[in-house]
């Protein structure tokens, strides 16, 4: 969703609070409640604009050729690299790619590589690579990874460019100016997509939604998305079964596509329609709106957070919706980009918490 004229006319008394507002830490430490991304699978595979940043591009496209033979993987000529990546591999699968502990169907499943994220080639073992990825370091079956030439050609037309905050607080403005109202507040560390480079400014996309960074305040990098991780789930005081279900059923769609307008977990949804359809395996019914949707239940603190809980973000007006999950974290339909992904809780500053399961 656009941020239009007429739609954040409702922004001038947020905006005001905003601008007297001390800058404040985008990470939280009064979350208490415990569980982290819990993903099932038992398969390999799950079914499931362009920047004018010339610099980054051409860092993804200035390696020499390299391949992997079989006992070892060929590293690319020194110094150069390919979005990051000296010995680059992308999942070429439609869904998800599972990394796993070792090399073997049987072993721990230690994280998933979504369609054409990009990861670091370490080495082969028979029928199984070894990769690093984000903060992810296993195995994947070698048959769904593009390597070689046709990865490094492959990786320009599936990569983004990417501002990453350097501040401790990065105001995303409505307008590429200092006078303008705030959208949201992203804390150091986060990354967000580059629309288009405006010399001081870089337009960037926030979930669904379109601001303005001061180029000052990031670096600007092409990239491939990574690998997720999936860490053993710990159960916080209070949290009931069924919100423990809804969490574990929600992560398991981690890495679909966003559709603007869509509700479908597997073929695409948005933010709404993503809490909306998860919602609705529990008999709670809402609205395909995330406005709507912070009309429902209770609203409570930030600190009380827990799993299942639902974050609301926005800048006069709530724009997004996700679902919390413990730890910091949040599951949710974020951008065609990413599709549904884990992110912090606390990458904008949430609007308001609401809770539909007690």
């Amino acid at each position: 969703m656009k941020f239009g004229n007429k739609k954040l006319v409702g922004l001038l008394t947020a905006g005001a609070i905003l601008l007297t507002m001390p800058v404040q830490s985008g990470a939280s430490t009064g979350i208490t409640a415990g569980i982290s991304q819990k993903i099932a699978a038992n398969i390999e595979t799950v079914a499931g604009g362009n920047a004018g940043v010339s610099s980054a591009l051409a860092s993804c496209m200035d390696a020499e050729s390299a391949g992997i033979s079989a006992g070892d993987a060929a590293k690319t000529a020194a110094g150069a690299s390919v979005c990051g990546y000296s010995n680059l591999g992308i999942a070429k699968v439609e869904g998800n790619l599972n990394v796993r502990e070792a090399a073997g169907e049987d072993a721990e499943l230690v994280g998933k590589m979504p369609g054409n994220a990009g990861c670091e080639i370490l080495g082969v073992e028979g029928d199984w690579t070894q990769i690093q990825s984000g903060e992810v370091t296993g195995y994947v079956k070698s048959e769904f990874l593009m390597t070689g030439a046709e990865a490094r050609a492959y990786a320009p037309e599936v990569s983004s460019t990417i501002a990453t905050c350097t501040t401790t607080t990065l105001r995303v403005r409505e307008e590429p100016n200092t006078e303008c109202e705030i959208l949201a507040l992203m804390p150091e560390g986060e990354e967000v997509e580059v629309i288009e480079d405006q010399g001081e400014w870089l337009k960037v996309s926030v979930d669904s939604e379109e601001g303005y960074v001061s180029a000052d305040y990031v670096t600007v990098s092409n990239e491939l998305n990574k690998a997720m991780t999936m860490t053993e789930v710990k159960y916080g005081q209070g949290v009931s079964d069924v919100k423990v279900d809804l969490v574990s059923y929600a992560c398991q769609f981690v890495g679909n596509p966003y559709v603007w307008g869509g509700t479908s977990l597997t073929h695409g949804a948005d933010c709404s329609g993503f809490t909306l359809s998860i919602y609705a395996k529990y008999g709670i019914y809402l609205p395909h709106s995330s406005a709507a949707q912070a009309n429902y239940g209770r609203r409570i603190s930030a600190s009380e957070a827990q799993p299942g809980d639902l974050f609301f973000y926005g800048g006069g007006r709530i724009s997004h919706v996700a679902i919390y999950i413990g730890n910091g974290q949040i599951v949710h339909a974020s951008s065609e980009r990413t599709g549904i992904k884990i992110s912090n809780a606390f990458y904008r500053t949430p609007v308001c918490v609401v809770r539909l399961l007690d």
